[in-house]
């Protein structure tokens, strides 16, 4: 996987204690965590509902590319960066 900062075999994990969750009230898609919530795009929630603690990122990129008909080096670099976000805050863990 080009320009990829993590390895196409890392495993992204959702560590416990974050979820998703739909926001009525807002009538949007949250991640709520310890002490924050963040309100998804559609680009985000995509990503995320691909998450499941055993799909790698190659994988997770393969299956977003099929399902928006795009090319995996077009949207590698997005997926790479929102899990990278994430990571940094202490929302996303992933596994080598």
């Amino acid at each position: 996987m080009p320009d990829s900062a993590l390895p196409a075999e890392a495993v992204p994990v959702i560590p416990r204690g974050v979820r998703l969750h739909h926001d009525h009230v807002r009538d949007g898609w949250v991640l709520l965590a310890p002490e924050r919530t963040i309100r998804l795009d559609p680009i985000g929630l995509a990503i995320l509902r691909q998450i499941d603690g055993t799909a790698s990122l190659g994988q997770i990129v393969a299956t977003l590319a099929e399902a928006y008909d795009a090319a995996p080096e077009q949207i590698t670099g997005d997926v790479d960066a929102f899990l990278q976000g994430l990571m940094e805050r202490r929302i996303l863990e992933v596994r080598p």
